[in-house]
């Protein structure tokens, strides 16, 4: 995908970018009309009956020119319970009506539908529906066929993904212009289906900077020389694992050498965690018994737990002049002291943090409802509170640094919802820290295998339930390394010294 088509936008913006485009005379009602009915043509060709249901807005504006331009293929029929209120979209009825067009006010006196368009509500929808809405939508969703959304399913908040009270589930969305960031986070994932971008051949002089992008992964600096050796990848040191939570060390150190680090040392809160017998390679040794080297990376947290040792480690770990990652306890730790969050704000080089909503929601003296009904506000927040880099884990992950801008990855799916997921996040990103990306590309790159590893097993698997932490490993293993040799086009020719 070029980067502009991953460009995320926020609301104002859009709103600028719609307002640039009609004076510099774009009619881009009349383009997003066109780009459906071509996309409708594509994907469902005629004959059938296709049902548009247009609200009083713009968006209902872009199926009714839609609809128009599809009448002479398709027994076409267009429910809009209310008239509408805007000129553009006042004229698109015209238009459709003068066409000879069918338009009626009720849902039941139209006839049954193979395929439905939900042109109701767009982008600019910010309150709940009421409960006539709400009404309308059951009544759609009850109709027992496949549904494609314009621009965002109805129902749905376009830019945090929450649900205003009721919702109608999409199997396809065409997101008009740009994408919104609220089809991949939250609720966005479970009601927008397949999201395919028309960007309606808007000109690149009217396009306005972004404030985020669709996650991309950027693993082409991994590729290895032959020439190397375990120095030449990196030194991970996973500081956690205290009494009844040594899994959650391991499982970050494993991680950590599953997705490349050259060596992984364990520095284990409980002294009778001595030996990984699955993975012997780890190197498990109390923190006291080592200093941490300036160019080690660091990841503290993995069943650290909240004792005084705990908060005492994590006060000089925060000193660490090297790569720094901070999860679980580590976060919970951070969240009830403002000495230990100065301490971070003033490191020269920022730390990454990986909350999920619960964490982030202590880290920022909120509920975790509070986050969830706006993760990107609560990301952005996190990052520019603490001068880090954050992932805010969960549907849509997001990663943001201090600067605010921010990448929204839309690979994962619920198997990555089980114990431990977190803990292999963890260890990855420190991996590839070890392996020389910065900060925001290795938490960038990690979420991604780590989402992508989810969606193969949903793939192979048939369905999301009983993905182990410990069985994501191999399928992240695998990804990256076939990632790798996709990309590697300049030794692809060479055949094996054997």
């Amino acid at each position: 995908m070029p980067a502009n088509e991953r460009a995320l936008i926020d609301a104002a913006a859009l709103r600028q970018w719609e307002q640039q485009a009609a004076l510099a005379g774009l009619d881009l009602m009349a383009r997003a009309g066109a780009a459906i009915a071509q996309w409708l043509h594509r994907h469902y060709p005629p004959p059938r009956r296709l049902l548009f249901a247009a609200g009083t807005g713009n968006n209902g504006g872009d199926a009714l020119i839609a609809a128009r331009l599809l009448l002479a293929d398709y027994e076409v029929g267009v429910w809009q319970p209310l008239p509408p209120v805007t000129a553009a979209a006042q004229a698109a009825r015209r238009q459709y009506l003068a066409a000879g067009g069918r338009l009626d006010r009720t849902l039941a006196a139209l006839p049954p539908a193979e395929v439905l368009i939900d042109g109701l509500f767009g982008a600019g929808l910010n309150r709940p529906l009421d409960a006539g809405w709400q009404a309308h939508l059951a009544a759609l969703d009850a109709l027992p066929c496949p549904r494609v959304a314009l621009d965002v399913p109805s129902g749905l908040d376009a830019w945090n993904g929450c649900v205003q009270g009721a919702a109608l589930p999409a199997d396809h969305t065409l997101a008009l212009l740009c994408h919104k960031p609220g089809l991949f986070t939250a609720d966005g994932r479970d009601y927008s289906g397949r999201v395919e971008l028309l960007p309606l051949d808007c000109p690149p002089t009217l396009v306005p900077p972004p404030q985020g992008e669709l996650l991309a992964a950027n693993l082409a600096p991994l590729r290895r020389r032959h020439n190397s050796n375990k120095g030449s990848f990196g030194c991970v040191s996973i500081i956690g694992g205290c009494a009844g939570m040594g899994g959650a060390a391991l499982l970050a150190g494993r991680a950590a050498l599953a997705l490349g680090a050259g060596k992984v040392r364990i520095h284990s809160l409980d002294a009778r965690l001595a030996l990984d017998p699955l993975w012997p390679e780890l190197m498990i040794a109390p923190l006291g018994s080592s200093s941490l080297a300036a160019d080690e990376v660091v990841a503290i947290g993995p069943g650290l737990g909240q004792s005084p040792q705990a908060h005492r480690i994590l006060a000089g770990v925060l000193a660490h002049p090297g790569a720094l990652l901070l999860d679980a306890d580590a976060l919970n730790l951070l969240a009830g002291d403002d000495a230990l969050q100065q301490q971070l704000r003033q490191r020269t080089r920022p730390a990454v943090i990986t909350p999920h909503p619960a964490e982030a929601a202590r880290l920022l003296a909120c509920s975790t409802v509070s986050v969830q009904q706006d993760r990107l506000a609560a990301v952005r927040s996190l990052a520019a509170k603490l001068g880090v880099i954050a992932v805010l884990k969960g549907a849509g992950s997001l990663v943001c640094g201090p600067d605010g801008y921010y990448r929204l990855c839309t690979a994962g799916n619920a198997a990555l919802a089980s114990a431990g997921q977190g803990d292999i996040l963890s260890g990855s990103i420190a991996a590839l820290l070890a392996q020389g990306q910065d900060e925001t590309t290795a938490a960038g790159n990690a979420v991604w295998l780590h989402a992508s590893a989810g969606d193969r097993y949903l793939a192979d698997a048939g369905g999301p339930i009983g993905l182990r932490a410990s069985s994501t490993l191999p399928l992240m293993q695998q990804l990256l390394n076939r990632q790798l040799a996709g990309s590697d086009h300049d030794h692809s020719h060479r055949k094996p010294p054997f």
